[in-house]
């Protein structure tokens, strides 16, 4: 608690603490979706198995509207890319290394759970467990895996993708959203293969807008530009070991022959422009939804021909234009309420270990469910009955005392990753090193792509395929190595 008041009063007065909240309610609201909807049955061994409650809830459907909370994730994730990769380049740094100082609050924890996990499995298979059976329970703790591969991807093209934006401005979403519409006319008419690049164009329309409200922010801001906000790699309330970053003049809205240009980046905030987006984002989602072909739940429903997250379709970009406009609406109140010790706190305790929770949440669910058929005590009802929902409560209470445990075991990676301060004196990065940075991205995200597309049953003695494992933990190793200076000097 001492830390958090520490951090809480070491907070610059222009920080945007409302990109801290919606990162920590985002966080909140997936985890609690996930454990929510979980069923838990069993298959014809007698061996506990879950499923999605979805499928057999349609009237739910519609809940899946402000329960679908990806979107933020990557409007909130464009803001912190591109205030910190501004804030590099102020400080004479570049892009290869932002990209190589953003890797270590990303990749640290996720090399912990896979690590556990595969130690876990390797000392399941050596007392005689099933190889299917530790990839079914591998695969079910590492879901949240798949959104990191696209997160990742987005963070290696958030250089490029940040130039075009401050080239041609919202025009570059714009384009994005046009190629999701051809993208869904490939899924509904064919050639389906057009919809694959869905899975990149997506995230990036939503992670450009951030881009332009980090824009719109800081040209706005009364007392300078916000600081960074405490994302994938820095700590609500932090500056990366605890203190307050400089002022970044690179950051401030540019002026003279320019501002023609500045304001074709920015994202209106205007409370006129917020309820055009909250309106005509659900009036377009009912559309291409209830009267529409796609499905009207936001998350995917075992069992149905098309999914709107994967890849990200058009009602889905119309949830993040409706998301967007509410989250603009409440901005000014969310931002007077933070300024209150105690929700600050409780904001920065939860972004300190943000990842953490995320990567975590479903292994809690695997071992309490573990834990409770080894005693007899794990309940099975049937999905809509009284009973199950009366299980919901104790369930949730239960998986959030094993969650908390866990974070209390490996949240500190993630806080010691927050706590460096790399890239602090700038400098421009060798072209070698430039190009083993990415060589080591590539890497980490094809064997994490490779886990996730690897069917649940088969058979995995160490849960995770061996050749992702592999390649995972050599970019990890290489961006490590690099990290720690390797090669600077060569």
């Amino acid at each position: 608690m001492r830390r958090l008041g520490q951090l809480a009063e070491r907070t610059p007065a222009g920080r945007e603490r409302y990109i801290d909240l919606l990162r920590a309610l985002a966080i909140t609201m997936v985890v609690a979706g996930h454990w929510g909807v979980t069923v838990i049955v069993r298959d014809a061994a007698g061996r506990p198995t879950g499923h999605s409650a979805l499928g057999d809830l349609p009237w739910a459907y519609p809940l899946t509207w402000p329960g679908q909370v990806l979107p933020v994730f990557f409007l909130v994730g464009g803001y912190a890319n591109a205030a910190s990769l501004a804030r590099r380049r102020e400080r004479g740094g570049d892009a290869a290394g932002w990209l190589l100082d953003r890797s270590a609050r990303l990749v640290r924890p996720t090399s912990a759970l896979l690590l556990v996990l595969t130690a876990a499995a390797a000392l399941a298979r050596l007392r005689g467990a099933d190889a299917a059976q530790i990839r079914t329970v591998v695969w079910f703790a590492t879901i949240p895996l798949w959104f990191l591969v696209a997160y990742l991807v987005v963070v290696v093209l958030t250089p490029p993708m940040h130039a075009l934006h401050r080239r041609y401005g919202l025009a570059v979403p714009l384009v994005l959203v046009a190629l999701v519409a051809l993208g869904d006319i490939g899924r509904l008419a064919g050639p389906t293969v057009l919809a694959d690049g869905n899975y990149l164009f997506g995230w990036l329309a939503v992670h450009q807008l951030g881009f332009a409200w980090y824009d719109a922010r800081s040209a706005t801001a009364a007392t300078g530009p916000p600081s960074r906000p405490a994302g994938t790699t820095a700590p609500a309330g932090t500056a990366q070991g605890g203190t307050a970053p400089p002022p970044t003049a690179g950051t401030r809205p540019p002026s003279g022959s320019d501002s023609a240009g500045v304001r074709r980046r920015r994202l209106p905030t205007s409370r006129p422009v917020a309820l055009a987006l909250l309106t005509g984002g659900l009036a377009a989602l009912v559309l291409l939804t209830v009267v529409g072909p796609w499905p009207v739940s936001m998350l995917h429903v075992p069992g149905e021909r098309l999914d709107n997250a994967s890849p990200p379709s058009l009602a889905l970009l119309a949830l993040a234009a409706a998301q967007l406009g509410l989250i603009l609406l409440l901005r000014d109140p969310a931002e007077r309420w933070l300024r209150r010790p105690r929700p600050w706190r409780a904001v920065i305790a939860v972004n300190l270990v943000v990842l953490t929770v995320f990567l975590w949440h479903l292994t809690a669910a695997v071992l309490l469910i573990g834990l409770l058929d080894a005693v007899g005590l794990l309940p099975t009802p049937r999905v809509g009955s009284a009973a199950w929902w009366g299980w919901r409560v104790p369930w949730l209470l239960m998986l959030s005392v094993v969650l908390a445990g866990l974070v209390a075991v490996f949240g500190p990676v993630e806080a010691r990753s927050a706590r460096h301060r790399p890239g602090r004196r700038g400098g421009r990065t060798s072209r070698a090193r430039a190009a083993l940075t990415v060589a080591g991205y590539a890497a980490v995200v094809g064997g994490l792509l490779v886990n996730s597309v690897t069917p649940q049953r088969t058979p995995e003695p160490l849960g995770t395929p061996v050749p992702a494992l592999v390649a995972y933990l050599a970019g990890a190793g290489v961006l490590r190595l690099l990290r720690s200076g390797w090669g600077s000097r060569g």
